[in-house]
């Protein structure tokens, strides 16, 4: 790769990284909006709402790399464009493929960037953030206990002596009422919170549980040395960790449990997102090939290529439906899972062979006329109005 070649590879890279960092901040701001009651309801730090918020990041890169590679590598053709440096460069001897080459290594770093986000990075952060929201929606039951006092929730009364400088809580008291066929009471001499994949318990040790049925008159006397209370159920949206096929682990989709709930539920569902994180990385290499094909052929600085880029989005977005419509309706109908591949492969095939040759693309002419008048109508009727508003 000569100096043009990594003056190209710099360029691209540079604006690849400036919308790829604006557009997500944007996505993450509007997502953590959604999160804004664990300050306010759940009595939780803006650091640990940030940090929790924050975990959604790598599935919004994985989403908007291919489109922020496609915005950057117009862009960088567009400045060569007005400059007369791609004229210049075929005039020199320059094929089209030579400039194509320092756009595709660019590409090439994407794509291993979104297949590493794709594989582990977007599931682990998924998984860290069902598990962390379960617990900090769990914790809040226990954390809002006021030692001394009684607090009544759906039904539940729970009550604790005192709270120790290490979180433990001492001399509890809970008496269940939400079954109305049973009520339990339990007093414990301490409890700890205790969290793992099926959900978020109160751990107490050394008391007694008393359970007295609907209708019989004696109750029934347990006592045990360790007793697992689930909060899940009693904390708002804090209910037994179940984990979706997007925070499974890629092993995990590959050879799922044969007794897992969700596989005997949904088993399509695990091949459809294993073949959605195959054909991800793919993408940002598409959309470089489509928007290469229809900007990448030298023009003269009279030519518009603005028809071009609307055209290239065009199909860039047809691609991609393509991809969506397979994945989701491969879940019921496996075949329907080569449809990703296929658009893929005559994207490949097409642009590669139209790169080679140095084709110009462009829409038929009664296209670009239609969108030439549509354009200059509207802007005679800006300027129509803006007069008005003078």
């Amino acid at each position: 790769m000569g100096s043009i070649g990594r003056y190209i590879f710099r360029t691209t890279l540079g604006a690849f990284a400036m919308v790829l960092v604006c557009v997500t901040t944007l996505m993450w701001i509007t997502q953590a909006l959604r999160n804004v009651d664990l300050m306010t309801n759940q009595g939780q730090t803006i650091l640990v709402f940030v940090a929790l918020t924050s975990l959604i990041i790598p599935l919004l890169v994985m989403l908007i790399a291919p489109i922020a590679l496609m915005i950057a590598v117009a862009h960088v053709l567009n400045k060569l464009g007005n400059d007369s440096e791609l004229i210049v460069m075929n005039a020199a001897g320059m094929r089209p493929w030579q400039v194509f080459r320092p756009f595709l290594a660019a590409g090439m770093v994407v794509a291993v960037m979104v297949a590493a986000i794709s594989f582990y990075l977007s599931p682990k952060s998924l998984r860290d953030l069902r598990r962390w929201a379960t617990q900090v929606r769990a914790e809040f039951v226990a954390n809002n206990i006021t030692p001394g006092r009684f607090a009544t929730i759906t039904q539940l009364t729970l009550h604790v002596r005192a709270r120790e400088s290490n979180g433990q809580l001492t001399g509890l008291l809970i008496d269940d009422r939400r079954n109305p066929k049973e009520r339990v009471t339990i007093v414990a001499e301490k409890g700890d919170m205790l969290t793992n994949d099926r959900g978020v318990y109160l751990l107490l040790q050394n008391g007694s549980a008393q359970r007295r049925e609907a209708g019989k008159r004696d109750p029934t006397l347990v006592g045990f040395t360790e007793y697992a209370f689930d909060l899940s159920r009693v904390a708002p949206n804090a209910g037994t960790i179940r984990y979706s096929v997007q925070e499974r682990f890629t092993r995990g989709l590959l050879n799922p449990p044969a007794d897992d709930p969700m596989f005997i539920e949904q088993p399509g569902q695990f091949m459809a997102e294993l073949h959605n994180r195959i054909t991800a990385p793919l993408y940002p290499i598409a959309f470089l090939v489509v928007t290469f094909a229809f900007l990448g052929a030298p023009r003269t600085t009279r030519q518009s290529r603005i028809m071009s880029l609307v055209s290239a989005i065009v199909v860039a977005a047809a691609i991609r439906t393509v991809g969506f419509v397979g994945i989701v309706a491969g879940a019921r109908a496996p075949a329907a899972l080569l449809l990703p591949y296929i658009a893929l492969a005559i994207t490949f095939m097409l642009g590669f062979w139209a790169i080679a040759r140095g084709i110009i693309i462009e829409p038929p002419a009664l296209v670009v006329n239609a969108g030439t008048a549509l354009i200059e109508g509207v802007l005679r009727r800006s300027a129509v109005l803006l007069g008005q508003a003078r």
